[in-house]
This record gives structure tokens, C-alpha cells and sequence, in this order.
């Protein structure tokens, strides 16, 4: 998987690619010609005391250094720069099909692991691509150039070649072999860190209000100290590496030297051919050697590359439709849509069963949420609202049945659509890093100071907001943390105001508000969103009696259906809701 995201993804960047290739070509070039020129100047020149022939070649050979630098650093410069290109490309690629997933595969690859995938596993590769291209072509070339060259100084020394060479490969190779397996285990272990650090951050306060902070340190003290074991071996044997190497080179130096002084006694070769030869099997060991920094990282970045492309592989379970139905949704403020509705919702015999699941979550649900009316759906926990509410904006699809908005079934509609007409406000509301401001123009970024205040007004939020240091210009910290529950709760319900839907889709949105609070906002929405379709996912029975049609949701079916007092007279269920929430005068 690795050699196709790197092939795919450096298309973009070949004139860079050639560009370092150009010029680490002209660096392996001076590289094999300089030992030449050092073995003439000692050979002719030092020996013979022939001062300006020591001058003119020294000269020469300096100016072949100096270029050698000026083509080291381009190589790198572009080099660096396609390796960053690559690693943009490949975090934009997994953002946007993250982007396309549903809850069913954000929740199989989990939210640490793709945050792993997209930063450390995408580094990884990105590191394996900046040393691929700036040793591209020197390796190979200095090790293949370097042999011919060694063979044209001194041909019955190079069998010294052929013995440290073979060596140095198999001891690598064996290395290489044994680290695979610990960069994939490593990988794993660094989503564990994640995941843990990630749920003892978002929970610190329940940790500390069960006195837990000693045992949620020893987990993370766990899952720390296994990433840090498998590190160490892993970076033992990649310190075994160079030690072996090095061994390899010093042994075949000495060797060449040994053999060579012989040679050199009885006159068959000479000094400066004996520097250039011990040069020229330098140069090949050391290119070796930069091939085992590649041996050594390929491992940890074919084990990213698989991850990254387990994430571009996946499909989204809800995928857009290939011929998209446009149909003339308008907003609430405009003209009705097709025949004549707006905003309405229909659930025909919709079922849902999570994959792999024995039983299905949902079954046999019907009911119609018509324009200008609002819609409660109450049950016990487990009953299934959650999912029903996931079933609406298509977070997920129906496994049975279909969901439609204005008689068109939502998996034909084009999702933009969709979306661009439904007001979401979850169950656990989530405010982006910003100010007041940007986040009430999330759904509606040209809307007006005055749009802003009426949603404020109706969320019955503008009071704190304007006791807020800069008002709607207020900073807002990530997730809301800086405001309490109750008013991160009506911001989020006024930043579905500002954008005017024709759906608005409460799922238990008013938790967190008191009953006075809660009276007069379900006051001021009925007033603003004439027009629009309510559906209100409630825990409280006094959020919705007022609601024109509730239904009563119990392990996945609708055993009710009605107003409040239907309901009282009709359906059990309900009656040990209210029971359980109301006082007896309340119930009548």
C-alpha cells in the first residue's frame, strides 16, 4: 500500500523530483571524479615535486567541492519541499474522506487513531520521501560508480568489494526483518496512548469526582510504558545497525590498506591509487549505509502507509447518490416546497440494525412530521432516539424502510441539500474554538449583527451574551468549555435559528435548562419557526406537552402516538413517564 500512496501522491511533484535528481546526478558525478584527480596529484604531482601541477588539480578539485555543495543543498531544498507537498496532500486526502464518513466508520477506526493516522503515520511517510529523494540517486550511484571506478584502479583488490558488500546487506537485511513487526505493534500503542490521554481529558471532571486519579494514572503509566518498551527494542536494533556497519567499513579499510601495502612493495600499484581505491570502497560502503537509514525507515512507514490507506480505502456506508434529485426546497421564509410542503419529514417502516448486531435497533417505525408542526419523540434510555434522531440528517441509513424530507427519499437527495435544510442541535451541543460570533454564523456565515441578536433573543442566550466581555465578539474556548452547560445548550440553539431551516431537529436540546427558561424558549420557537417542521427528542415531559403530535418510543417500536392527553388516556407507557416526572395536578 505504501509504494501506491507514494506513487499516487508524488504525481503532483514530478518537476520536483526531477529537479533533485538532476542535481544529486551532478553531486554523485564529482563525488566518483574527485579520488581520481587526489590519486593524480599524489601519484604525479608529490611525488615527481611537481609544485603547479599540485596547484592546477587542487584548483580544479575545489571547484568540483564547491559545486558539489551548491548541488547538495538545491537537492535538498527541492527534495524537502516535495516531502512536504506529499504530507499536505496525504493530511488534506484523510481529512476529506474522514469528512465523508458516517458515525457507523468514525466510530470502527475511532477518533485517536485517526488522529494518529493523519498526523504521526502521515510524518512517517513524509519523512521516508524526503530520504528517498535526496539519496535517489546518490546511493545507487555511488555504490555502482564507485565499484567500477574501484575496479579500474586496482582490479585484484575489488574482490574485497565483493566480500564486504554481500556481508553488510545480509546483516541489514536480517536487522530489517526484525523490526517490522515492532514499528506496526508501536503504531497500535501510540493510538492506545491516544485514546486513553483523549478520555482522561474530555473526562477529568468525572475522574475527579470519583477520586480516580490514581488509577487513571496507572493506566496511562500502562499504555506509556508499552509504547516506550516497544521503542526501545525497536531502537535497539536500529542502533545494532550502524555499529555493524561500521564494523564492516573499518574491517574492509583495514583490509584494503593490508593487501594493498603488498601491492605496493613489489611495485604493482601505487600510492595515490591505493588512497583512490580505499576511497572508491568508502564511498561504496557508505552509500550502503545511507541505505540502511532507507532499510531502516521503510518498515515504520510501510506500517503508516497501510494505516493511512486502510482510512482512504474506506468507503462511507452513506454514500452520495450518483444522479442527485434537486428538488425546490425552500427555506421557511420563502415559498412552500414540492406540492406544496415544507420541511416534512416521513419515516415509512423504517428499521436499523448497527452491523453485526443480533437484533436491530429500530423496527417498523412510521409517522409523518408535517410543516408548521412539532413532532416529540419521548422513551426510556435505550430506546432508540439517538439512532432515530442519526436517521434524519442521514448520519446513518436506514437498514429497512426509508426517511424522506418533502416526499423524496433523503438517500436520492443531494446531500448539500439535505443538510443545508436541516437545524441539528445535539443532544451534547459542541461550540468551535472562536468568538460568539463565528459560531452563530457557522451555518449562515453573511448573516447580520441583527440576525444574530433575534436568535440570541429567541435562545433566550442574549442576556449573558451581552453581559459577555465584547458581546457577540466574546471568546469562545474549543468545545464550549468556557461557558456553562445551560448557555452553551442556547447558543447552539441559536446558531440553528440563524440559519433558518425548514427542519429544526431538537435532540434532548433543552436538558440543561430550568423549567422558566425552558417555558419561554419553547414560547419564542413557536412564534419565530412558524412554517418549520419541529421535532423534538425529549427526556421531559413538560418540553413537549404541548407538542401536536408525541410519540412514545419503547425498545425500538412506537407503542404511542397523539397529543399529551391522547396519550394519558391511551398509552401506558407514557402515563409512567409522566407519573414518574410530574406532579398529579400537572397530569391533568
Amino acid at each position: 500500500m505504501l509504494w501506491k500512496l507514494l506513487v499516487e501522491y508524488l504525481r503532483p511533484h514530478r518537476t520536483l523530483l526531477l529537479a533533485v535528481v538532476v542535481f544529486q546526478l551532478a553531486q554523485s558525478i564529482a563525488s566518483l571524479y574527485l579520488p581520481t584527480l587526489n590519486a593524480d596529484i599524489i601519484d604525479e604531482g608529490v611525488a615527481k615535486g611537481n609544485i603547479g601541477y599540485i596547484l592546477s588539480l587542487g584548483g580544479v578539485m575545489l571547484g568540483i567541492t564547491l559545486l558539489q555543495i551548491v548541488c547538495a543543498v538545491i537537492a535538498v531544498y527541492f527534495a524537502a519541499k516535495a516531502a512536504m507537498g506529499v504530507g499536505r496532500d496525504l493530511r488534506d486526502a484523510i481529512f476529506t474522506r474522514v469528512g465523508e464518513f458516517s458515525e457507523q466508520e468514525v466510530t470502527k477506526f475511532g477518533a485517536p487513531s485517526l488522529i494518529t493516522r493523519s498526523t504521526n503515520d502521515v510524518q512517517q511517510v513524509q519523512q521516508l520521501v524526503l530520504m528517498s529523494a535526496t539519496m535517489l540517486v546518490t546511493a545507487p550511484m555511488l555504490s555502482i560508480g564507485g565499484v567500477i571506478m574501484a575496479v579500474r584502479q586496482d582490479a585484484q583488490l575489488s574482490w574485497l568489494i565483493a566480500v564486504a558488500v554481500p556481508v553488510l546487506l545480509v546483516a541489514v537485511g536480517l536487522l530489517t526483518a526484525r523490526m517490522v513487526p515492532l514499528f506496526r505493534k508501536m503504531q497500535t500503542r501510540i493510538d492506545t496512548v491516544n485514546r486513553v490521554l483523549r478520555e482522561q481529558l474530555t473526562g477529568i471532571r468525572v475522574v475527579r469526582a470519583f477520586v480516580r486519579e490514581d488509577i487513571e494514572t496507572e493506566r496511562f503509566a500502562r499504555a506509556n510504558a508499552d509504547v516506550t518498551d516497544t521503542a526501545l527494542r525497536a531502537g535497539r536494533l536500529m542502533a545494532l545497525a550502524f555499529p555493524v556497519v561500521m564494523l564492516v567499513l573499518n574491517v574492509s579499510s583495514v583490509a584494503v590498506i593490508w593487501f594493498g601495502s603488498f601491492r605496493i612493495q613489489d611495485g604493482s600499484m601505487q600510492v595515490g591509487t591505493l588512497i583512490a581505491f580505499l576511497s572508491y570502497l568508502l564511498q561504496i560502503l557508505m552509500s550502503v549505509m545511507m541505505a540502511t537509514f532507507m532499510a531502516v525507515m521503510i518498515p515504520r512507514a510501510a506500517v503508516s502507509g497501510d494505516r493511512i490507506g486502510e482510512v482512504l480505502r474506506t468507503e462511507s456506508s452513506v454514500r452520495p447518490p450518483l444522479h442527485p434529485i434537486r428538488p425546490p426546497l425552500h427555506p421557511v421564509s420563502t415559498t412552500a416546497g414540492q406540492d406544496g410542503r415544507r420541511g416534512e419529514l416521513e419515516m415509512r417502516d423504517v428499521g436499523f440494525a448497527y452491523p453485526g448486531a443480533d437484533q436491530p435497533v429500530l423496527t417498523g417505525i412510521s409517522f409523518t412530521a408535517k410543516a408548521g408542526q412539532t413532532t416529540a419523540i419521548i422513551g426510556s434510555t435505550g430506546a432508540g432516539k439517538t439512532t432515530l434522531v442519526n436517521l434524519m440528517p442521514r448520519l446513518f441509513d436506514a437498514t429497512e424502510g426509508s426517511v424522506r424530507m418533502n416526499g423524496v427519499d433523503v438517500r436520492e437527495l443531494h446531500p448539500d441539500l439535505l443538510w443545508g435544510h436541516i437545524g441539528l442541535i445535539p443532544q451534547r451541543p459542541y461550540l468551535f474554538s472562536g468568538t460568539v460570533r463565528s459560531n452563530l454564523q457557522y451555518g449562515k456565515p453573511d448573516a447580520t449583527e441583527d440576525e444574530l441578536w433575534t436568535a440570541l433573543e429567541i435562545a433566550q442566550a442574549r442576556d449573558f451574551v451581552e453581559r459577555m466581555d465584547g458581546g457577540l465578539d466574546a471568546p469562545i474556548s474549543q468545545g464550549g468549555t468556557n461557558v456553562s452547560g445551560g448557555q452553551r445548550q442556547r447558543l447552539a440553539i441559536a446558531r440553528a435559528l440563524v440559519k433558518r431551516p425548514e427542519l429544526y431537529i431538537f435532540d434532548d436540546s433543552f436538558s440543561s435548562l430550568d423549567t422558566g427558561t425552558d417555558a419561554r424558549l419553547r414560547q419564542a420557537l413557536k412564534r419565530s419557526t412558524a412554517g418549520a417542521t419541529l421535532v423534538i427528542i425529549a427526556q421531559r415531559v413538560s418540553s413537549i406537552v404541548d407538542a401536536d403530535q408525541i410519540l412514545v418510543l419503547d425498545d425500538g417500536r412506537i407503542v404511542g402516538r397523539g397529543t399529551h392527553r391522547e396519550l394519558l388516556e391511551t398509552s401506558g407507557t407514557y402515563r409512567e413517564i409522566v407519573s414518574s416526572q410530574l406532579a398529579a395536578e400537572e397530569t391533568v
